[in-house]
């Protein structure tokens, strides 16, 4: 986990955001609603919403894409922001690649490795899960 004060931003700079706290290894999710929402799969880190503070926000829009979980992304420039699990709003989700300058992460491993796509091959880093456990 990295500790440090980490600053990321949409691709437009609509939307912007800091996390003063600990991060999670980034995993990969190739679940169909990942892939959906990205075109690839979503490699992303989480942090406590306590240690987000939102710089600029007025642009986010939520998207509930199942009884499970809501996604964010940028209502200008479409970028893909946070996933947050209903059963635990105490966390968020963030996409790897929004990011300011390194992390110091590492890719900790990949789930829903069964709903992958046909056109590309698991990363080798980590481990690969089937389903998320």
């Amino acid at each position: 986990m990295s500790e440090e004060r980490h600053t990321g931003s949409c691709m437009c700079g609509a939307v912007a955001y800091e996390v003063q706290g600990p991060l999670r290894e980034v995993i990969g999710c190739h679940c169909t609603q990942c892939r959906k929402q990205t075109g690839h799969y979503l490699a992303s880190t989480s942090a406590a919403v306590t240690d987000l503070r939102m710089l600029k926000d007025q642009r986010v829009r939520w998207y509930q894409s199942s009884k499970a979980a809501r996604r964010a992304f940028c209502a200008d420039c479409g970028s893909t922001l946070f996933w947050q699990e209903e059963a635990r709003r105490d966390r968020m989700s963030i996409a790897a690649g929004l990011f300011d300058g390194p992390t110091g992460l590492t890719t900790e491993g990949h789930i829903f490795c069964a709903d992958k796509g046909d056109y590309y091959v698991l990363p080798d880093e980590g481990y690969q899960r089937a389903q998320w456990e």
